[in-house]
């Protein structure tokens, strides 16, 4: 008789920090849509701003100032960094456009994209292999997205920067050798600069609001410290669970954003939308089990 699989307790802690890092990225919507009458380009300033500062003192807590320091003196590394940084602020501004406008749907499709893209990007710019699966996968999603065009008459645009961007972000960041605390911290820590003079260009207008309601800046301030908290729980995901298993607990982000833009905020999705959406999640699903059926098999041992 062979004694009961005991849970590995790490496992379990990387499953919890990853259900953590991707519920919350799921319903940022729901926060950003507080931010009423508040320009998304504001938004993206303080955004930068308050987690650059909230990262200061979680990294002096932590005392993580050696990788940092080591990525700044060394300036050949930091322009890797910096197209991270302009990237993810890209990315950052274009999906709180898209919940201040009402299109959360579009966003969700962006995030359930970003793998696929991933894919493309890999085959393009690293020269991977793609699986055959993975090919019919890429297929089908072209053909969801080619559909909504010749249906609806025009491109998911939000949908196609959002993961245009984040997969490209993606790429970037893998030749960086930096954590992803450090990494952000030193990517917003090059965006601080630029944010804090267009802050200052808004208050010379008289544009800001913030300081001039309360509220308002405390939602502002707070922006930035849910910018790490994610982040940190995924880093302790990744830690501690295969690429696999994180590659599944990824859709939770996206598939919580579609059920607020459908429940909560009312947003339409017509037949063509529907169908379109299937089709994606249907080639999400074929690259799922492709990424499945190519792990490292353990073995067995008596």
């Amino acid at each position: 008789m062979f004694p009961p699989a005991s849970r590995d307790p790490e496992a379990v802690k990387g499953v919890m920090f990853g259900l953590t890092a991707y519920t919350m990225w799921g319903c940022f919507p729901l926060f950003f849509a507080l931010f009423d009458g508040i320009p998304a380009f504001e938004i993206l300033i303080h955004r930068i701003l308050w987690s650059c500062l909230f990262l200061v003192g979680l990294i002096s807590i932590l005392r993580r100032w050696t990788p940092v320091v080591s990525a700044l003196v060394e300036p050949k590394r930091l322009g890797r960094v910096l197209a991270c940084a302009l990237l993810i602020a890209f990315n950052w501004g274009l999906y709180i456009y898209a919940v201040e406008s009402k299109q959360v749907l579009q966003a969700s499709l962006g995030y359930f994209l970003t793998p696929l893209v991933n894919i493309a990007l890999g085959v393009l710019v690293l020269r991977e292999v793609m699986a055959r699966l993975q090919l019919v996968a890429l297929g089908l999603a072209s053909l969801a997205i080619a559909i909504q065009f010749v249906m609806l008459g025009e491109l998911p645009w939000i949908s196609l920067l959002l993961a245009l961007s984040f997969g490209s972000y993606g790429l970037f960041r893998k030749q960086v050798p930096l954590d992803g605390l450090s990494g952000l911290f030193v990517e917003t820590l090059l965006l601080f600069p630029l944010a804090l003079i267009a802050l200052t260009w808004l208050s010379w207008q008289g544009e800001s609001h913030f300081i001039h309601n309360v509220p308002m800046s405390a939602l502002l301030i707070i922006s930035g410290v849910l910018t790490a908290l994610p982040l940190m729980a995924f880093a302790g995901a990744a830690r501690r669970l295969r690429l696999a298993t994180l590659g599944f607990l990824m859709y939770i982000n996206p598939s919580i954003q579609f059920l607020i833009a459908i429940i909560i905020f009312g947003e339409p999705l017509g037949l063509i939308q529907l169908a379109t959406f299937v089709m994606i999640w249907a080639s999400l699903a074929l690259y799922s089990w492709s990424s499945w059926q190519s792990r490292p098999r353990q073995q067995v041992t008596s």
